[in-house]
C-alpha cells in the first residue's frame, strides 16, 4: 500500500535531522580549516591528490564538508582546526545587527541558520556571538516574511523568497498556504479550516515523547 510522502523538517540547534533532505544538503556545504596532523587517504576526497592511498600533510589548507569536518573534530587530538566562513565573522555580525533584512542571505549560504547552528559544534571563543546574532537575524526577518506571504495572493512569489535562506522559504510557503487555505475558505470553497501538518506533526512528536 503506498503512503503520501511528507517532507522531513530539519533538525534543531546543534543536532542534524539525518532523514531531512536539507540537512543532508547543508552537510555538503564547506568549512575553511587546516590539517593539524597528517590525514592519511583522505586527499582524493578533499580533491588535493590523484591517488586514493596519498595522504594530506600536516598545515595543509583545507575546504571540509561539515560532515567530515565533525567526524574529524576532536576536542582532545588535534586533528584538523576549523575557521568560521566569512558571513559568520565579526564583520558580517556587525552588518546583521545594523539591518538583518539587507542581506541576501541565499547568496551567501542557503542554509544560514542550520549550518550556522552546526558551528556550535566545534570550540570557537566566538561561539555566543554567532549563536546571538543567528536568533537575533530571524527575529528581525520574521516579521517581514510572514508580511510579505500574507500579502502576496494570486502573485508572481519569486522575488520576495530570492533573497531568503532554505528555513525562511519554508516559513514564507506555510504562510501563503495558510492564506490561500483562509482565502478558500471565505469564498466557501473549503468546508473548514484546520491545523497546517506543521502544528499537527509537533503534536504527534509531543505525544511520542510523553509515551516514551
Amino acid at each position: 500500500m503506498s503512503e503520501a510522502y511528507f517532507p522531513v523538517g530539519p533538525g534543531l540547534g546543534t543536532e542534524e535531522n539525518f532523514l531531512s533532505l536539507d540537512d543532508i544538503l547543508m552537510s555538503q556545504e564547506k568549512l575553511p580549516g587546516r590539517a593539524e596532523s597528517s590525514l592519511p587517504r583522505l586527499a582524493v576526497l578533499l580533491g588535493q591528490g590523484a591517488a586514493s592511498a596519498e595522504s594530506i600533510p600536516e598545515g595543509s589548507k583545507l575546504e571540509i564538508p561539515l560532515w567530515l569536518a565533525k567526524g574529524l573534530h576532536d576536542s582532545k587530538r588535534r586533528i584538523i582546526s576549523v575557521e568560521l566562513p566569512k558571513i559568520y565573522k565579526e564583520a558580517w555580525r556587525t552588518v546583521f545587527s545594523a539591518d538583518a533584512n539587507v542581506v541576501d542571505l541565499h547568496k551567501m549560504g542557503p542554509y544560514y541558520y542550520g549550518f550556522g547552528s552546526q558551528l556550535l559544534n566545534f570550540e570557537n571563543p566566538e561561539n555566543p556571538e554567532i549563536a546571538q546574532t543567528i536568533l537575533q537575524t530571524f527575529v528581525a526577518r520574521f516579521r517581514r516574511i510572514m508580511d510579505s506571504s500574507q500579502n502576496a495572493y494570486n502573485e508572481d512569489t519569486s522575488v520576495l523568497v530570492a533573497r531568503l535562506d532554505q528555513l525562511e522559504r519554508a516559513l514564507f510557503q506555510v504562510g501563503q498556504k495558510g492564506l490561500n487555505d483562509f482565502q478558500s475558505w471565505e469564498k466557501g470553497q473549503a468546508s473548514q479550516i484546520t491545523a497546517s501538518s506543521l502544528v499537527q506533526n509537533y503534536g504527534k512528536r509531543k505525544l511520542t515523547e510523553v509515551d516514551g
